[in-house]
């Protein structure tokens, strides 16, 4: 207390959280390479994560070590990155160590020459000799020795990283043919790692995928696979019914340790809950399965309570896993007893008790291993098998177990709460935009469409400038005194997943303000991200001449690989795509099959890490069906013009064209007085300002498939058809 490092000015919350430690910690910046340079000395760099329990560890164990530290500050410059706050400067050191190692993840612990370039690295180093490892102490002064005394062997092997970083990461695979049958192909490659036992793909640990998923259920339902159908249920179906999934407030945890979906790693983040709802939404919406309806319903409430700034807009970045270190879930996990005691103060009946524990699996022996009286909990029936055994009805059941988890949960929030990091990231957010807008179209709730818009706008007023700098971070979550905060540059994710955010608002409200966003942010992503030379996106804008970029920055590196948000150059590719629909613009769609074909030789060996690859295909390859309700009031679930009530021949057409997942598909509705020139996107006005509008009908639909469109139509049965 009282003693602070260099990080006692960050925003970071992970990186404020070190000030404390007595290692001399730098921040990335020039400062820290500058010093290593004229020194002489190499730099520690360590990656991780305010949600890493295994970074928490390290630093107690290593950093707050005063022995440890006096070493790192005799030999190195250290500098501790939070990976969420630069994924640019994680990614690239992941690719060094994995291609030195063999492995990568978090805590990352790279040795760096005073340039920047990896010659050592690893993941978690425990503080003395364990677990196989040598201890961090021999680590230091072992490599320290080896900059002083055999440089040239650190020279050729931190060559050698940096190469593997611009091989491994460019991913230039020209060549290839785009065509259907190369979707194809992905999807085989997926179905080849599907458990049929458990869902999920390949065995323990288990993380979802939800592109690949998305991927699957397109095939399946507009290509007939039925495989993909069947892989794509059975993996929701675990999932929901697992411990990744939190069976009392809802949202998904990070992944699996085991291949039953069953004892997870507790953090969550909000980038598996956009996706992961949305997945949800889609199977709700192509099979009308209720169990499906009713998991998108609680990540989305738990994502509009526990992760938002109801006030201003936006969504929190993470929850941590526990509430210090030698906790291991224990917030999210029950003894038999606790959950007894909850119940039974709650008034429940002793055999209501008893089938509560049965439903949710508490027993005497649990499931994790730091303490087996703690239960993970999950569900290893269905509602209908259970009340089958039980000889309950299902109503009874239903109530009684809904009743018995706001018990448990209200037990739960009198723990102490695992820290949320309230930074807002502009990727993160536009995704959690994009899935709430969709959230409220098809589950007509209102109150994630109208928090949607709000944090759209938060993001465009204060992450962007109007013109090209987006920004990687709208806000901060810990507040600080003085200066502001440098302001991180936006990664080619954040551009792309903002664009389809403003895509997803106009069709929302017809707003065309975030349509024109959206057209200035994708011209912003083309002049800063694509290579006009060899086609496709960097996933970083080029440094000027002057100020040339630190480390391994410095590689160059285009994203094809969804791991783990869906990869920015098939998600700029998509974004690209639906602009291309909407404007007329041929541009974008010939950027967009370029950046496609630039890894077309390759992609199909990537298999479960190209679903956002495959989906972006499909919308290339597929002709665009766009469906247009045209009809007054205001769109079912979502802000709009609320001047008029909403006739019920607008809502039927509308929930018949929503049915069945097609990511070639875009439904919108446009209010009769929206339907002049200025109201509507450019290609749009071609076909809608033409078209003939019918006598006596409050609503009608209008269904264009490529440069094709049919007569309006007034009547949902006949929508049906000629979606079909």
């Amino acid at each position: 207390p009282g003693v602070t490092n260099l990080l006692e000015h960050s925003a970071s919350s992970y990186l404020r959280s070190a000030r404390h430690q007595p290692v001399r910690w730098h921040p990335w910046g020039d400062a820290a390479f500058a010093q290593a340079q004229s020194e002489d000395k190499p730099i520690l760099l360590d990656i991780g994560a305010v949600w890493c329990h295994w970074c928490h560890v390290m630093d107690r164990e290593s950093y707050e070590n005063p022995e440890i530290a006096a070493l790192i500050n005799e030999h190195f410059v250290a500098v501790k990155v939070d990976r969420d706050e630069r994924p640019d400067v994680d990614a690239r050191y992941q690719a060094a160590v994995a291609a030195i190692t063999g492995q990568g993840g978090w805590p990352l612990t790279a040795f760096l020459t005073p340039d920047g370039r990896p010659y050592f690295g690893g993941t978690y180093i425990p503080p003395d000799d364990r677990y196989g490892r040598p201890g961090f102490g021999r680590v230091l002064t072992t490599l320290a020795q080896v900059w002083r005394e055999r440089r040239d062997e650190a020279l050729e092997t931190a060559a050698g990283a940096m190469a593997a970083i611009e091989h491994n990461e460019s991913f230039s695979g020209g060549g290839g043919q785009l065509s259907l049958e190369l979707v194809d192909k992905i999807a085989a490659s997926i179905l080849r790692q599907f458990d049929p036992r458990n869902g999920g793909f390949g065995s323990q640990p288990k993380f979802p995928h939800p592109g690949a998923l998305d991927l699957l259920l397109h095939v399946a339902v507009n290509r007939g696979n039925k495989p993909a159908g069947v892989a794509f249920a059975t993996t929701l179906e675990h999932m929901a019914r697992g411990g990744v999934y939190d069976q009392l407030a809802g949202g998904f945890h990070r992944y699996s340790v085991d291949e039953r979906w069953r004892v997870p790693h507790f953090e969550k983040m909000l980038y598996d809950n956009t996706e992961l709802l949305r997945n949800y939404l889609h199977g709700f919406q192509s099979l009308g399965r209720e169990d499906f309806r009713r998991i998108a319903e609680e990540i989305a409430a738990w994502l509009l309570t526990t992760m938002s700034d109801r006030e201003q807009g936006g969504f929190y970045a993470s929850q941590d896993a526990d509430i210090n270190l030698d906790d291991d879930g224990d917030y999210f996990t029950w003894t038999l007893a606790e959950a007894r005691l909850a119940l039974l103060t709650a008034n429940f009946s002793p055999q209501d008790v008893g089938f509560a524990l049965r439903y949710l699996d508490i027993g005497e022996l649990g499931d994790m291993h730091h303490n087996p009286a703690r239960n993970v909990l999950h569900l290893n029936q269905t509602m209908e098998e259970f009340a089958a055994e039980t000889g309950q009805s299902i109503d009874d059941l239903r109530q009684l177990l809904d009743h018995a988890r706001r018990t448990l949960l209200a037990a739960r929030t009198q723990r102490p709460t695992p820290f949320i990091d309230r930074t807002l990231y502009t990727g993160w957010n536009a995704m959690a935009v994009s899935a709430c807008l969709e959230a409220a179209r098809i589950l007509k709730i209102n109150s994630a469409g109208d928090f949607a818009l709000l944090t759209l706008d938060r993001l465009l007023r204060d992450a962007w400038d109007g013109n090209q700098s987006l920004f990687h971070v709208i806000a901060y979550g810990d507040a600080l005194c003085g200066a502001q905060p440098d302001k991180v540059p936006g990664t080619l994710d954040d551009y792309a997943f903002t664009v389809h955010a403003c895509i997803d608002a106009w069709l929302a409200g017809g707003e065309m303000r975030y349509y024109h966003a959206a057209v200035k942010l994708a011209d912003a992503m083309i002049a800063l991200f694509h290579d006009r030379a060899a086609s496709a996106f960097f996933d970083t804008a080029a440094q000027p001449a002057n100020a040339p970029p630190l480390g391994a920055l410095a590689a160059r590196r285009k994203p094809l690989q969804d791991s783990p948000t869906p990869a920015g150059n098939p998600t700029a590719a998509s974004a690209l795509l639906r602009l291309e629909s909407l404007s007329g613009r041929g541009e974008y769609r010939q950027i967009a099959q370029q950046t496609l074909a630039s890894f077309a030789g390759i992609v199909e060996h990537f298999g479960l890490y190209a679903g956002s690859y495959g989906l972006a295909l499909e919308r290339l390859l597929l002709d665009p069906v766009q469906v247009v309700i045209v009809g007054s009031g205001s769109l079912a679930g979502v802000p709009g013009d609320r001047s008029s009530s909403l006739g019920w021949m607008a809502e039927a057409l509308e929930e018949t064209a929503l049915a069945r997942f097609a990511v070639n598909k875009t439904v919108m509705r446009i209010a009769p007085e929206r339907l002049v020139p200025a109201g509507i996107p450019e290609a749009l006005a071609e076909t809608l300002l033409h078209a003939p509008k019918p006598e006596g009908v409050e609503a009608w639909a209008i269904v264009c498939r490529g440069h094709t469109c049919l007569p309006p139509i007034t009547d949902v049965e006949a929508l049906r058809v000629a979606l079909a």
